[in-house]
């Protein structure tokens, strides 16, 4: 059975970092597509940033570009979203999601949120 583990959210000046990962466990799976959702209180959840499977094409919303990076990490099947120069405007749970492959099926997981606070 596949599991998604999210952590890496807290509290931080303007201008500091955070690193956002989540760990895929279970047995013999694949990593395809994943990316990450906020949702900041009173608003709706938007993308911020996603990455494919094969080709590893990355985009980002225009909101992050430059500050934010998404990668994964083979080795330890984890998925990860680097935050830099952070604004009080990043303020929000973040979520992230993984499709994964094994023999039996092929489905989007979801992390269980972590929340972000900048303060200005």
């Amino acid at each position: 059975q596949v599991q998604l583990v999210e952590s890496g959210g807290g509290s931080v000046q303007a201008g500091g970092s955070l690193r956002l990962s989540c760990v895929v466990s279970g047995s013999e799976f694949s990593i395809g597509f994943h990316g990450w959702y906020r949702q900041a209180p009173g608003k709706q959840r938007e993308l911020v940033a996603s990455m494919s499977a094969v080709v590893g094409a990355i985009s980002y919303a225009d909101f992050v570009k430059g500050r934010f990076t998404i990668g994964r990490d083979n080795a330890e099947n984890t998925v990860y979203l680097q935050m830099n120069g952070l604004e009080p405007e990043d303020t929000g749970v973040y979520y992230c999601y993984v499709h994964v492959t094994t023999q039996a099926s092929a489905d989007t997981y979801w992390g269980q949120g972590t929340q972000v606070t900048v303060s200005s």
